[in-house]
């Protein structure tokens, strides 16, 4: 049993600065994305939800499980704003696919930069 007052710190508590000497990789994040739900209300049985942040298949999570939540309390209709979306991959496809089931409607709006080229990229490829 420990009976320091503090919990242990998370993180190193120094971390080295950045200066120009350090070495800088200009290739892909490899960290996982973070969305935000900026908004979520009702108008009768459609949930509409605004989102901004990256949508990768980690992050899709949590807007995934608040769909699964709106199915089980009996929303059955989706309005997605992504204009603040700044990335998106076949995560966003993949927890948006199974809403339309069972009758639900599903209307993305203000469909951001990233997001229209996705929809494209998934179009061309059906």
């Amino acid at each position: 049993m420990s009976t320091s007052s503090t919990p242990p710190p998370i993180l190193p508590t120094a971390l080295a600065p950045l200066t120009a000497h350090s070495p800088h990789d200009s290739g892909a994040d490899t960290a996982p994305g973070v969305i935000v739900v900026d908004s979520c209300t009702t108008l009768g049985t459609t949930l509409v939800v605004q989102v901004s942040g990256e949508i990768d298949r980690f992050s899709a999570a949590p807007l995934g499980a608040l769909m699964v939540s709106a199915a089980a309390d009996g929303y059955t209709g989706l309005v997605l704003d992504t204009f603040r979306v700044t990335f998106c991959d076949s995560g966003l496809l993949s927890v948006l696919g199974w809403w339309p089931r069972s009758g639900r409607r599903l209307r993305l709006v203000n469909p951001s930069r990233a997001v229209t080229r996705l929809l494209r990229a998934a179009a061309a490829a059906d």
